[in-house]
């Protein structure tokens, strides 16, 4: 609008300085028309330079106006997000514009939040279903007492709901746990509780700023006599991620969530932080390397775990992927070893 107002100034200006100035100007235009209609003539093209409009007539000036005096261009008005009818990948980005990018890789590989501990930062996207599922083994023996320990099915169900940069999350882990000290062996078997989250997916990449997600999770009472915790139990994570180029990236997590000590059973808070890199071995194989701690805040029994794991990643398909992984403790609070292996199916 700025740019229009100041072309009719200036239409207005020029016409008031022919009215008013010698009369070399109007023999000027005069031989302009002259040699136009000879360029007709004689095939020659020459410039066109049209009289201004009358500053009598502010309406004519907006009508009668040549060419150059025009806006062509149609304005588009200014925008902080995506043109209208597109899909935002992300909830915020971290700089203006019209160029959101970012968002599920709806036109790619699924990424996948398995098999490491520190969660994808992207989401599966609106109305797509994504299921994670898998088997961990655990050993670990303290004082006498062994522990051997299996995690079968571990589904993990993501469903893009509302918007490309929210999804709902579902997981249930039945166990199978042995115990064993010198006087007697146990097994126990069941379920763990519910778990149950929202992922938004917070940014994209933009140079060294990172990609990130939000997850508000909680478990809920639902497990077996053995394994449930009786109350609902909140928290949060904080997934942030850079890529480095085609062959590299690296990520980490903060959690807070509400748990139990095990050996009295009041609340604290545990915090978890996670740093991994991975690694893209060729097209359809990737691995990384993690360490990862679980750190409790106010616990009567619980110590703090560190461990350090890795594994691979196979892609058979865009929609499919396959992984093992294996990982140790870092101190005598942690289990001593554990390994597994999963598969993740994308529906679309």
């Amino acid at each position: 609008m700025r740019r229009r107002i100041s072309m009719v100034l200036c239409a207005v200006a020029a016409g008031a300085t022919c009215a008013v100035g010698n009369s070399a100007g109007a023999d000027d235009l005069e031989s302009a028309g002259r040699a136009r209609a000879n360029s007709s003539a004689t095939g020659v093209a020459v410039p066109s330079f049209d009289a201004p409009p009358s500053p009598g007539n502010s309406s004519a000036a907006l009508a009668d106006s040549p060419a150059w005096l025009s806006d062509d261009l149609p304005e588009k008005p200014f925008s902080f997000g995506p043109d209208p009818g597109e899909p935002r990948g992300t909830l915020f980005q971290w700089s203006y514009g019209t160029s959101f990018t970012g968002g599920p890789p709806l036109d790619g590989p699924l990424e996948t939040d398995r098999p490491d501990f520190t969660e994808a930062t992207t989401t599966v996207g609106r109305g797509v279903l994504q299921i994670e599922a898998g088997y961990t083994y655990s050993y670990d023996a303290d004082g006498g007492t062994s522990v051997r320990a299996q995690s079968f099915g571990e589904p993990l169900f993501r469903y893009g709901v509302f918007a490309d940069w929210l999804e709902f999350r579902l997981a249930v882990f039945p166990v199978d746990e042995r115990t064993v000290t010198a006087a007697s062996r146990t097994r126990t078997a069941g379920t763990e509780d519910l778990y149950a989250g929202f992922k938004f997916a917070l940014t994209p990449q933009e140079g060294v700023l990172p990609e990130m997600a939000l997850i508000p999770q909680a478990t809920l009472p639902t497990g077996s006599n053995a394994f449930t915790n009786d109350e609902m139990l909140p928290g949060v994570n904080w997934i942030y991620a850079w890529e480095i180029n085609d062959c590299l990236s690296t990520a980490g997590s903060t959690q807070w969530n509400r748990a139990v000590d095990g050996g009295t059973s009041r609340t604290y808070s545990e915090f978890a932080q996670s740093w991994t890199v991975a690694y893209s071995l060729t097209e359809r194989v990737g691995a990384y390397t993690e360490w990862y701690a679980l750190i409790p805040s106010g616990a009567d029994t619980e110590r703090t775990q560190h461990y350090a794991n890795g594994g691979f990643t196979f892609l058979l398909d865009d929609d499919l992927q396959f992984d093992v992984r294996a990982g140790k403790g870092l101190n005598s609070a942690a289990d001593d070893w554990f390994a597994g292996a999963g598969v993740s199916i994308r529906f679309r």
